[in-house]
């Protein structure tokens, strides 16, 4: 069940390498809620979620997190967000254990209170084997695993995910489905931005399509027929027609 909005975005535009990226980008999403972000290479999603987790300035626009001026209080991301880049942020020589009690520290967590989350958060992803293991050794899909671990260690209201299940074997893309619907659950908003059609539609409540950096499609998704209208309709926008 979705919940009171979380997150309001009004009017987003920022320009990259000279040209727009993303464009009077406006929507919201509520607490509860999980928002499938689709788009071909170069429609702005990274972009997008850049400035969503507030490491790139929009040019233009609001946001709003938790009734918060985002773009006036940039701090909020520290305690509200939860971010996964496509490309985990890892130091290579820090171990499992000591990259999430870093994270949940840089959060405002007392030395207890992080050690508890970094036990809790190693649990629930199966990360016991590899808690003493230095990033720089890892997997690629391990160090996806551990990228998701330090975005949840302080169990954030919204969590942002960028191509999330890179690297995870099916079981691990069946247990990322479930943890993201029991984050939802617990009342977190989610992004999960991909480009696979089949996890949208597997996980999501809702799907929102970017292309050349607008906004062409943001609607409900339904269980009987979600999966083939959102295939359509992002074909048709992907290749330029009416959508």
């Amino acid at each position: 069940m979705t919940g009171s909005p979380l997150l309001n975005v009004s009017g987003l535009t920022r320009r990259r390498s000279g040209r727009v990226a993303v464009s009077d980008l406006t929507f919201s999403l509520n607490r509860g809620e999980v928002l499938g972000l689709l788009g071909v290479n170069g429609a702005g999603k990274s972009t997008t979620l850049s400035m969503l987790a507030g490491a790139l300035r929009p040019e233009s626009g609001s946001i709003s997190l938790d009734g918060q001026d985002f773009i006036a209080k940039p701090a909020i991301a520290r305690d509200l967000i939860g971010w996964l880049p496509e490309a985990a942020p890892l130091w290579p020589e820090l171990s499992v254990d000591e990259h999430l009690v870093a994270f949940a520290t840089l959060r405002g967590a007392t030395r207890a209170t992080a050690r508890k989350a970094t036990d809790a958060i190693i649990a629930r992803l199966q990360l016991g084997d590899l808690r003493r293991r230095l990033a720089g050794v890892l997997s690629q899909g391990q160090r996806q695993r551990l990228g998701l671990a330090c975005a949840l260690v302080h169990d954030p209201a919204l969590v942002i995910l960028d191509e999330p299940a890179n690297a995870l074997d099916p079981v691990q893309v069946g247990e990322l489905r479930k943890l993201i619907r029991e984050r939802a659950s617990a009342g977190a908003a989610v992004i999960l931005s991909t480009h696979v059609l089949g996890e949208v539609v597997a996980v999501c409540d809702r799907a929102a399509i970017l292309h050349e950096g607008r906004l062409r499609h943001d609607a409900p998704l339904h269980d009987d027929t979600g999966g083939k209208t959102l295939e359509s309709t992002f074909f048709a926008i992907a290749m330029g027609a009416s959508a």
